[in-house]
């Protein structure tokens, strides 16, 4: 079992090209798998974690409504936004500047065969490093994701997550607000959750910015030991 993983960290980056480099990545790991069982290849399959900002971009996941995005086709070309149908699971979410985005491309296999324990060490991650920060965040039921002051008519979002798995191999992944504007959540149905807020480290901590760097930081410590895993970083170039 394969527990290192190739860390990629690719900058500001457009949705849908990362989105198409997911695929390849996603792709190769699936094939490696189908290889070595009509073949018994044994080779081992890699595992993946991108990191990376998207410029403004709404997607909308396999189950999700439409008529969760608030303005049209014109007003986002306005806002400087672009909008995308995705593969993942969830409804509506927002990407943009001031995010942390995270794409971990995993072989389960290389770990454990069980998706709703991988969704919650991924929470896990994100509960861990905002407790660094003296902040008390948590699951909601029902709702995916990572909130604050959860039961309360206070309760707000601040790290949203949607995956997609095939044969025990993940991506899509997750979006933790960091120093989001968070007034492009504005145009839409966050999650497609009607009256629930959300809201960024930032805003939470009172201060116009927090150190990205170190949050990703906190992030892959966390990950790792979770995962009982630990990370190579790679210098890959995307077009």
């Amino acid at each position: 079992m394969n527990k290192t993983i190739n860390l990629q960290e690719l900058g500001r980056r457009d949705y849908k090209d990362i989105w198409e480099y997911q695929e390849a990545l996603f792709k190769n790991v699936v094939d490696t798998k189908i290889k070595n069982r009509r073949e018994d290849a044994n080779l081992e399959t890699p595992n993946y974690f991108l990191l990376v900002e998207h410029p403004h971009v709404y997607t909308l996941g396999k189950s999700g409504d439409m008529s969760n995005l608030l303005i049209s086709e014109k007003q986002l070309v306005e806002k400087g936004a672009k909008f995308y149908k995705v593969n993942r699971g969830g409804d509506i979410t927002y990407h943009g500047p001031g995010q942390i985005v995270g794409y971990p491309i995993l072989d389960l296999e290389n770990f454990f065969t069980d998706i709703h324990k991988y969704l919650r060490l991924l929470e896990e991650m994100i509960i861990l490093t905002l407790e660094e920060y003296g902040l008390k965040a948590e699951r909601s039921s029902g709702e995916t994701g990572v909130w604050l002051d959860v039961g309360t008519p206070f309760a707000r979002k601040i790290c949203a997550m949607g995956v997609r798995a095939s044969r025990w191999v993940t991506m899509h992944g997750f979006a933790l607000n960091v120093n989001a504007d968070l007034g492009y959540f504005d145009h839409m149905i966050p999650c497609g959750i009607k009256g629930k807020a959300v809201t960024s480290l930032n805003l939470e901590l009172g201060k116009q910015a927090i150190d990205e760097t170190e949050v990703k930081a906190k992030l892959l410590t966390h990950f790792s030991a979770l995962f009982e895993s630990s990370f190579i970083a790679e210098s890959v170039s995307v077009k």
